[in-house]
């Protein structure tokens, strides 16, 4: 009879050296790179998306805690929440409402003023705002900065003025 769960032990995760991915049962896996660092992933289904969510290197979490983190997950899972949209909030990664209110032209421009004293000279500041003004602002200036956060998550890209993104634009205009 096949077992379905908890098929390795901590001998194997130890001494399992092939790259890629061994299973331990319920969507976790050990994941085994090809320099031979090793970490724990759970792989699951939401919503028809296929999703991974790294646990932690193999250092850091073992085989006993790996498993009691996807029982978790995977109780999340039953209730409808999504694990790692949970882990985000839970790790205070959830943006505040003046986050969710700025352009990316702002925070490009705050960026900036934050860190041209560092810069080599005048001229990498120039560079940075021309680049900017004459590339980025035409197509993601008065986009808000969660919607192309959003859409980076999902895998979405925009390259040209052709094809702009389906994304939020601020009801403001940039300061």
């Amino acid at each position: 009879m096949a077992r379905g769960i908890n098929r390795l032990s901590a001998k194997a995760v130890e001494t399992t050296k092939r790259p890629g991915l061994v299973a331990d049962g319920g969507g976790l896996y050990l994941q085994v790179s090809p320099a031979g660092a090793k970490s724990w992933l759970f792989k699951f289904m939401l919503n028809g998306r296929a999703r991974e969510m790294g646990l932690g290197s193999l250092k850091a979490v073992s085989l006993a805690s790996a498993r009691e983190k996807v029982t978790f997950c995977r109780s999340s899972l039953a209730d409808g929440i999504d694990p790692i949209e949970a882990r985000k909030t839970v790790h205070g990664r959830e943006p505040t409402a003046e986050h969710k209110t700025i352009t990316f032209e702002d925070a490009a421009n705050a960026y900036m003023a934050a860190h041209e004293a560092g810069w080599k000279n005048a001229k990498h500041a120039s560079q940075w705002r021309n680049t900017l003004a004459a590339d980025a602002y035409p197509v993601a200036g008065r986009l808000l900065v969660t919607s192309i956060l959003g859409a980076a998550e999902d895998g979405f890209a925009f390259r040209s003025k052709k094809h702009p993104p389906p994304l939020q634009e601020a009801d403001h205009a940039p300061v």
